[in-house]
């Protein structure tokens, strides 16, 4: 950690140091390298012995303290245990944020089994594959999701419903022996065979990722710890125990339900001190602040999951006190945390490129070239990471894993795993990331195989050729961008497309373009020539409903937001906002732009309820209506 301290060429001014923007009274303990050779509840099981009647899950209906929270897993893990099996077998999860949810994942933990989070608006189909693959005998879930669960099982796993459990069950802890070896978690992400793939975590690399975010933001129980993002994706595991294994609280917001235009108010009321998400969704939320907040109590935001750009140090230094520090995070689902990079209001970033930062402790970084090499002070090349803290590997996929997992060639217990994120390392150590090098993107933080939407689109009777690329959008965003050649004409419509894509595919692998084509460019060796595939335009894409302006002041304001939201020269009053492009955080911005306008208070189902300008005009004009009454 030594380099943290040392400047570089990207930023001439000094990082400052792990830590640093700590109020006095924190309750910081080292986590040491011995606590990471245990399980993940055998530390939680300390923190509630410590901190029992602390509370340990705050959300806007419920607070459980750690002992309450323990209680809850005890039974819920007896209650696993009671369904048989043989132990260490995957328990698929059907739920949402909640303290239940929480405690499910922990009971299904100290049953000795693992947790496969689903989330419940995903495609049946992806669904059903997630479950086959995983080959879980039992779904944990709840009355909200029982019928899509019932729908899922039918006549294969058992349900099991979390907010129903026997009350004479016992909520004394288990006692059961787990190794730190033992598979915790699978967490499914797209697969390039067009089939989302098993990502598994074991005990130990869960424990190493506490260890590092632990003892370099100095964690301890005075925090609380925001979680905006689905339990369905391995960032969760961040805030799920950075908080529960050091006896701080995790605070979960529901972005979709509550909207980012509430989230500055629920930071400043929960007083929460390290704030976690991904750049695009930090992005729109500092795009909603008017100025005038005061995030007294904020000390770390931590972004991850996607490239930081510049913009975002911008608006980190804009928005947050100066003693409130910016980490911006280089990680995987395969390889944990792999750097971090301190700024303050102080340091400076040239260029666009948020570097990706200095070693943390247990992961060697190798840069390689073609043939497997590693290559000198700033030449590009592929990121490797050398480590015994990585993921055991692919759920069921062994030929996978030995491709993307190679044995040290020095011999010993580490591994190395191919990233497929090509970087340099600058002389002083810090590594500077500059994006994939297959067909793998990342959208809003979420890791995507492009090649899994080129398949579907290909197996639509009406698509001859398609190739899908991640562009960035009006306001710096990345966005799928679907180039089509049709198989006859009249081509089928973008609406068709996207109806089809949104049966097999979670709404995040929906392209928000798509851009028909005579013929793909070609390079010289007959290659999709990518470079030369153009930008999409401003121009209203062709949609089923034909065009039609606004006809009264509020259509008028309400088609001007989303052409703004949506980057579109117009949009139709009859157009659906979603088949436009749009995507959930779009519409909490447009939804967040009407209350402002028009002094209401639309929730974002509004927009899900009533996609077209012309409904949600008399939606917005009935309540006014009504609050002038």
């Amino acid at each position: 950690m030594n380099h943290r301290s040392n400047p570089i060429e990207c930023s001439p001014s000094p990082q400052p140091s792990p830590g640093k923007g700590l109020r006095p009274g924190n309750r910081f303990i080292e986590f040491t390298q011995e606590e990471v050779e245990q399980s993940i509840t055998d530390r939680f099981e300390l923190q509630v012995a410590k901190y029992a009647d602390q509370i340990a899950v705050k959300t806007k209906d419920q607070a459980l303290t750690y002992d309450a929270l323990n209680k809850m897993a005890n039974r819920t893990a007896r209650a696993i245990l009671a369904q048989g099996g043989e132990g260490n077998e995957p328990v698929a999860l059907l739920l949402e944020q909640s303290g239940a949810a929480t405690a499910a994942v922990l009971g299904v933990l100290k049953a000795c089994r693992i947790y496969v989070p689903l989330d419940p608006s995903y495609p049946r189909p992806r669904l059903t594959a997630i479950l086959e693959d995983s080959q879980a005998s039992l779904i944990l879930t709840d009355s909200r999701n029982l019928s899509l669960a019932k729908e899922l099982a039918s006549g294969g796993p058992a349900l099991l419903k979390v907010d129903e459990l026997d009350v004479s069950l016992s909520a004394e802890n288990l006692g059961l022996s787990i190794s730190p070896d033992a598979v915790a978690a699978i967490f499914y992400t797209s697969g390039s065979t067009g089939q989302p793939k098993g990502v598994m975590q074991s005990h130990r690399s869960v424990l190493h990722r506490v260890m590092i975010d632990t003892d370099n933001f100095h964690i301890c129980p005075d925090d609380r710890l925001s979680l905006l993002s689905s339990p369905i994706y391995s960032v969760s595991l961040r805030n799920l125990f950075g908080a529960l294994l050091n006896g701080a609280a995790l605070c979960p917001f529901n972005i979709e339900e509550e909207g980012l235009a509430n989230l500055a108010d629920w930071l400043i009321q929960e007083k929460i001190t390290i704030y976690f998400s991904v750049p695009t969704v930090f992005r729109h939320f500092t795009d909603s602040l008017v100025g005038g907040e005061h995030f007294s109590m904020l000390r770390l935001i931590y972004l991850a999951g996607e490239a930081a750009t510049k913009r975002d140090v911008e608006l980190y230094k804009k928005h947050f006190s100066p003693d409130c520090i910016l980490v911006n995070s280089l990680a995987s689902n395969e390889a944990g945390i792999i750097r971090q990079y301190f700024i303050d209001k102080e340091t400076e970033i040239e260029g666009t490129i948020v570097p990706a930062g200095y070693e943390v402790d247990g992961k060697e970084i190798l840069v390689l070239n073609d043939a497997g090499q590693e290559v000198g002070c700033n030449e590009v090349g592929e990121i490797a990471v050398k480590s015994r803290y990585l993921s055991p590997g692919y759920w069921r996929k062994p030929e996978l894993t030995s491709a993307a997992f190679l044995p040290d060639p020095e011999g010993g217990d580490r591994r190395v795993y191919l990233t497929g994120d090509l970087g340099r390392m600058l002389p002083d150590g810090c590594l500077i990331h500059l994006g994939r090098n297959d067909t793998q993107v990342k959208i809003r933080g979420i890791k995507i195989e492009v090649s899994e939407i080129e398949m579907a689109l290909l197996e639509h009777p009406a698509v001859k050729e398609a190739v899908v690329l991640a562009r960035q959008d009006q306001l710096g965003d990345k966005c799928l961008v679907a180039y089509v050649v049709p198989a006859r004409h009249p081509a089928a419509t973008i609406n068709a497309l996207r109806r089809a894509l949104a049966e097999r595919l979670p709404d995040y692998m929906v392209p928000s373009a798509f851009v028909f084509l005579d013929a793909l460019p070609v390079t010289p060796n007959g290659k999709v020539d990518r470079v030369a595939l153009p930008a999409p335009g401003r121009a209203r894409p062709e949609l089923e409903v034909g065009f039609m302006a606004a006809r009264t002041r509020v259509e008028d304001t309400l088609a001007g937001f989303w052409a703004e939201a949506l980057g579109l020269d117009q949009v139709g009053i009859h157009d659906d906002f979603f088949e436009l492009g749009g995507h959930s955080l779009l519409a909490i911005e447009v939804i967040s732009r009407i209350n402002d306008a028009f002094n209401v208070n639309l929730s974002l189902g509004s927009l899900y309820e009533t996609p077209t300008v012309a409904e949600l005009a008399i939606t917005v004009i009935t309540v006014m209506q009504g609050q002038a009454e």
